[in-house]
């Protein structure tokens, strides 16, 4: 079983993006990080995409609403920030504190500053294989980690378990594509699926993107198998000083003895969605400024 280490590979795409901010004539990408309230995981979020931009070379603007903005108010502040010639890409942390209408936001962002792909122009380009769009960033990221393991995924079955607009669906889209060499054979599973332990132990990669601790087991994976984690849960452990323990959607032990790659949790994919949000923010900034 080979250990498919995402920190590893993530400080390796943040390398290569200093190197290249370094070498640019103009002035800075800039990307703005909007987070509306304090909710703790979206403050550890963002602070830490703006500590890897700092990292890298890229400007960032934090800009903190207050939790009492209304959808009017946050969407003429999305309108102010695409209209912002120095901003090359927006984000806005999810979720976002009720009742904003999120994916109304996410519509709002100008598609060529949607650095975290989750508007309806960029979704849309990824079906028609355009690579001038912005791929989400978790999708994104595992793409990056399968191709930076040797993964082709050319005649392969693609099982994903999860539909999520943010992962699932995107991932499902790109594992598909045959301009980007990409050429899978993919099926996508839910929570509704009849016999998913028979799905899941025919692919030859599993994506699991379900939100549930350890969900997949050992009897429902292929001896073999390429198997993506996706999922960060909160498991309640009183022997830890926290009192609880992170895992991922995957019964890590048993299912790493039949893999013969497989993510951790922590330490997979997680910190390539931080490093694609750069890469899709440098991308932004050529695409404007043809730099």
């Amino acid at each position: 079983m080979e250990l498919i280490n995402g920190n590893e590979i993530a400080t390796t795409i943040i390398a290569e993006l200093k190197a290249e901010v370094s070498a640019l004539p103009a002035r800075k990408p800039c990307l703005a990080l909007v987070r509306v309230g304090d909710d703790p995981a979206s403050v550890s979020y963002v602070r830490k995409k703006e500590k890897t931009a700092a990292e890298i070379g890229i400007d960032s603007r934090v800009i903190l609403p207050p939790v009492t903005i209304s959808q009017a108010e946050l969407e003429a502040l999305i309108d102010q920030l695409n209209a912002d010639e120095g901003v090359d890409g927006i984000l806005v942390q999810s979720p976002l504190p009720a009742p904003l209408d999120e994916l109304q936001i996410f519509r709002r962002i100008a598609p060529e500053k949607d650095v975290d792909g989750l508007g309806t122009v960029n979704l849309g380009k990824i079906a028609q294989d355009d690579d001038t769009g912005f791929v989400s960033c978790t999708p994104a990221g595992i793409m990056a980690l399968l191709a930076r393991s040797g993964v082709d995924l050319k005649g392969k079955h693609v099982v994903i378990v999860g539909r999520s607009l943010l992962v699932g669906k995107p991932v499902a889209l790109l594992a598909l594509q045959k301009k980007a060499g990409a050429n899978g054979t993919v099926t996508i599973c839910h929570s509704a699926t009849a016999n998913l332990p028979e799905l899941t132990r025919q692919a030859d990669v599993l994506i699991a993107a379900i939100g549930r601790a350890e969900f997949i087991t050992r009897d429902m994976v292929k001896p073999g198998a390429v198997v993506i984690d996706v999922g960060i849960n909160r498991v309640e452990d009183p022997s830890r000083k926290a009192g609880y323990r992170l895992t991922g959607d995957v019964a890590f032990g048993p299912v790493s003895e039949l893999a013969s790659k497989i993510t951790p949790v922590p330490g997979g994919v997680g910190p390539m969605t931080v490093a694609m949000l750069m890469s899709n923010t440098l991308k932004a900034y050529h695409q404007r400024t043809h730099a």
